[in-house]
């Protein structure tokens, strides 16, 4: 039978693979478990890479916000983490208009820009909370008012009262008294001792009378002229009554001072 030749390799493949492929045993072995592994690494890594970044861009890609004002905070939930977003309750308050557990603010605002995995910021209304008022009688101002605070609540109107029993300027009683609930930042008005029981007078009205006028009244009532100030005012006749160092109706004591500002137009 007759032998076909060999075809013969062209220049080019001769030189080039000539080249490429060791001559040597080691030099084959590294080729082809070192060389050629490293390249199918080195490609598998280039399009993978790709990929994955294909994906983190996808991922962190910006949206606008929805608003979620006015929402109950279970729906609010879910439309955030639909969006790849989380919602953290930062702050509650009571709101008369607003329906217990309803969104009443958000951080960022609605419309902002942001990616998914960030968490948003909300305040949520509350039910109206009720607290007992502290006792309070017996105890200094000071002391009355922290206690009001530390339940809740506010410090309201004081007046004052006389008492024997109990030690000037303490807490007599309070209304609502002790141990009443009200609803939370309410206030509270205290009732204090003003000292044991003495006589007292209350200051009449002096503007507008003249000095000697005034003079009468006050003596009468057991108190005393104290500084007289003349103030050149010409809307008024001289020697009229333009200020009185103590308010009408005040309570007072008897012998004390009363200072007065009078008109002149000198």
């Amino acid at each position: 039978m007759m032998m076909l030749p060999k075809p013969k390799k062209s220049l080019f493949k001769r030189i080039f693979l000539s080249r490429l492929t060791p001559s040597n045993r080691t030099g084959r072995f590294l080729l082809n478990y070192i060389g050629i592994p490293l390249v199918v690494l080195f490609l598998a890594y280039v399009m993978l890479n790709d990929f994955f970044m294909l994906i983190i861009t996808r991922h962190g890609s910006e949206f606008i916000l929805p608003n979620i004002i006015n929402i109950k905070d279970e729906s609010a939930r879910e439309i955030l983490k639909a969006s790849g977003l989380e919602m953290e309750i930062t702050s509650q308050e009571y709101r008369p208009d607003r329906p217990e557990g309803t969104i009443l603010s958000q951080y960022p605002e609605a419309g902002t820009r942001v990616k998914s995995g960030r968490t948003i910021k909300v305040a949520l209304s509350i039910d109206e909370k009720s607290v007992v008022v502290p006792q309070l009688g017996g105890f200094s101002m000071r002391q009355a008012k922290l206690s009001i605070e530390a339940a809740g609540l506010i410090m309201g109107e004081v007046s004052w009262t006389y008492s024997d029993s109990l030690p000037e300027s303490v807490v007599v009683f309070s209304y609502p008294t002790s141990g009443v609930e009200v609803m939370a930042g309410a206030p509270v008005n205290l009732v204090v001792n003003r000292g044991r029981l003495e006589s007292v007078v209350y200051m009449p009205m002096l503007v507008g009378k003249t000095l000697s006028e005034a003079r009468a009244m006050i003596e009468a009532l057991g108190l005393k002229i104290g500084r007289v100030t003349r103030v050149r005012n010409e809307n008024y006749l001289p020697e009229t009554i333009l200020e009185q160092s103590v308010d009408e109706t005040i309570e007072i004591k008897p012998g004390e001072e009363i200072d007065l500002k009078v008109s002149t137009i000198d």
